[in-house]
């Protein structure tokens, strides 16, 4: 029945997808610039890391206002009728997908603390998740520290960094640096106070965080490259795993290391340049698209078949489907036809409407698939779902053959640090080791994933974490 292939609408998990749970970006001047424009600008580079809400803290005459909403990036800025009230010389922003403290609006970020005049005179934004945080929390809460949030790990950072401040002068750089010692997990942070602001890395550097200028003065950090660019501004490097920023009105810039070098063992998240990153980004100065097109490449290598036509699942399985043409010989057509519109929350309460979803978000072109041998290419294959209603829009449309092929290894295990993912029982690749089942209940002529070996041939010799793959984590789940 076709409603089998729909089990996640009702629940907003209906995409078979993992999900990073956020973007970060921030802007720093000794100047008043446009900060309402530029932090608009970059949110919406970093759209696709988070699309439940959005917020922002911008530092304006030495006072700090935030505003924060659910909802998507230029919604959101579309009802913000005084615009000019926040224009200043730094801001921070923030885009969200929950892993920890559910779709509360208490947990919308940026996290700001205050003085004990209700003047605000700290605020963090967070992408990543902490493995300890509810045990630091129930540490903190013991001694009076009163917390706004539901749970949500990166406000346990912002209590630290606020409660070291007042036991170091005042001192961002010591305090960031007792926070860290606390701390464990993936993190990549950007702290905004009346007089600077800092940007920091957790000792693996799990989640990607890099730095830019926008002019000799103005200093700019993303989560990916991507929101760099969409301010005109060029991009400098990475921060380094373990490594604080720190930048302030005195058109000064301080790096250092938060941990010994010896200590630190770099695991970036290799789902980041499968499925995360947008494909015009740089992660760790290597071509997020380069590395999607050289999966398709191996893909065929590794798995070649006869087949009329190459097709990939818009848009993260585009780049390693015109690979993947391009090393067999078998034209790349764009058949699919994906509707960029559709809400990712889209309920539908009726089983009649539910299963008219089957051509809402992708449509093929009939002509271009009837008798054809089809070779379809997805980044990856979580639970399965998604192939399946794939699978069927083809077999509907007349596909004579259909061989699935994923440009990432098999999904055996979930993702805790930072990226909202199903558990293990819900893996589809954990659920049935033999291959053949799977192609039963996807009901294709083949399926291939890429192997480990040449996913770590095709990154390189930078180290990553490759735990959702291996159930070999960076970090130890508490």
């Amino acid at each position: 029945m076709i409603y089998q292939l729909y089990p996640y609408i009702l629940n907003n998990n209906y995409f078979d997808k993992f999900h990073d749970e956020c973007g970060i970006f921030g802007i720093y001047s000794p100047y008043k610039v446009d900060t309402f424009s530029l932090i608009q600008f970059g949110l919406f580079a970093l759209q696709h890391r988070g699309q439940e809400a959005c917020g922002f803290s911008v530092l304006r005459d030495g006072f700090i206002i935030s505003h924060k909403s659910e909802g998507l990036v230029l919604d959101f800025f579309r009802k913000i009728s005084n615009s000019e009230c926040y224009h200043g010389n730094a801001v921070i922003g923030h885009t969200r997908y929950s892993t920890e403290g559910g779709q509360s609006k208490k947990n919308i970020q940026p996290f700001f603390g205050e003085d004990p005049y209700g003047k605000s005179i700290i605020s963090i934004v967070h992408n990543g998740n902490l493995v300890n945080a509810k045990n630091i929390r129930k540490k903190l809460e013991s001694k009076g520290i009163n917390f706004i949030s539901e749970y949500s790990d990166s406000e346990v950072i912002l209590r630290l960094i606020q409660k070291y401040l007042s036991e170091s002068d005042n001192s961002l750089e010591k305090a960031i640096q007792k926070t860290t010692i606390d701390i464990k997990g993936a993190y990549s942070v950007i702290v905004l106070m009346d007089n600077k602001m800092a940007a920091f890395r957790d000792p693996n550097g799990i989640r990607p965080l890099c730095y830019g200028m926008l002019n000799e003065y103005t200093y700019i950090f993303s989560s990916e490259t991507c929101g760099i660019d969409s301010v005109g501004g060029f991009y400098v490097r990475d921060l380094l795993p373990g490594e604080m920023i720190i930048v302030d009105q005195k058109k000064s810039i301080q790096f250092s290391l938060l941990t010994e070098k010896k200590n630190t063992k770099k695991r970036i998240c290799s789902f980041e340049y499968i499925y995360f990153s947008r494909p015009d980004s740089l992660i760790e100065n290597v071509n997020v698209y380069e590395i999607r097109e050289k999966s398709g490449e191996k893909l065929y290598e590794q798995h070649p078949v006869e087949a009329d036509v190459v097709i990939g699942v818009p848009d993260s399985g585009v780049p390693a489907s015109i690979g993947y043409s391009k090393a067999s010989g078998i034209p790349f057509k764009p058949i699919l036809v994906k509707n960029k519109y559709i809400g990712r929350s889209f309920i539908l309460p009726k089983q009649e409407m539910r299963e008219k979803m089957v051509n809402l978000k992708l449509n093929p072109i009939l002509d271009e698939i009837k008798g054809k041998r089809i070779v379809i290419i997805d980044d990856s294959i979580v639970r399965g779902t998604t192939s399946r209603r794939l699978v069927y829009i083809l077999r509907k449309a007349g596909a004579k053959e259909i061989h699935f092929r994923s440009a990432s290894p098999p999904i055996i295990g979930p993702c805790y640090l930072g990226v909202n993912t199903p558990s293990k029982k819900d893996l589809i690749s954990y659920n049935h080791i033999d291959k053949k089942n799977i192609e039963r209940i996807l009901n294709v002529d083949s399926l291939e994933f890429l192997s480990m070996k040449n996913l770590i041939d095709i990154l390189g010799s930078i180290h990553y974490c490759f735990g959702c793959f291996t159930g070999n984590y960076p970090v130890q789940k508490n």
